[in-house]
């Protein structure tokens, strides 16, 4: 297990930023995984990628964005972006489909993630919540469960 950089304040009370704010790499002998906090997109991720040879999964945010944390999270149109550079071979958006703190629909950031990659054609995994992903099974295909959700 590895720490690795990332773009936010940490703190939520009276005192901010007394702590480091971070994402994590796990290194497995089969398996390299890249566990994502919120971050902001800037040249970690690319420098990340380099450091690391690129990553089996990323588990990355997207959702709960707003224009003005761009800074400290991934906004729809950078999520893609940040996976290549971390050059992914599978990518699993979270921090989307639950509560609510930005202020979108919940499925949007499911929405916007499978519309932008029409044209990128990266391998994302959308699990149902609760739904088994099998780590080994680059083919594995999910649903788009939220679609007709209310």
């Amino acid at each position: 297990m590895h720490t690795v950089p990332t773009r936010h304040f940490s703190g939520r009370w009276l005192k901010r930023n007394q702590a480091l704010w971070t994402s994590f790499v796990l290194q497995t002998p089969g398996m390299c995984i890249f566990i994502g906090g919120d971050s902001g997109y800037d040249k970690h991720f690319a420098e990340i990628g380099d450091a690391f040879g690129g990553f089996d999964l990323a588990i990355m945010e997207n959702g709960q964005y707003n224009p003005y944390w761009s800074h400290i999270h991934l906004m729809p149109h950078e999520i893609l972006q940040a996976a290549k550079d971390l050059q992914a071979k599978r990518i699993f958006p979270v921090h989307s489909g639950k509560f609510a703190l930005g202020n979108h629909v919940w499925d949007e950031p499911l929405e916007f993630i499978t519309e932008n990659n029409k044209k990128e054609k990266l391998n994302i995994i959308t699990p149902m919540i609760g739904e088994k992903v099998d780590l080994d099974d680059q083919a594995q295909e999910f649903s788009q469960w939220w679609k007709g959700v209310e």
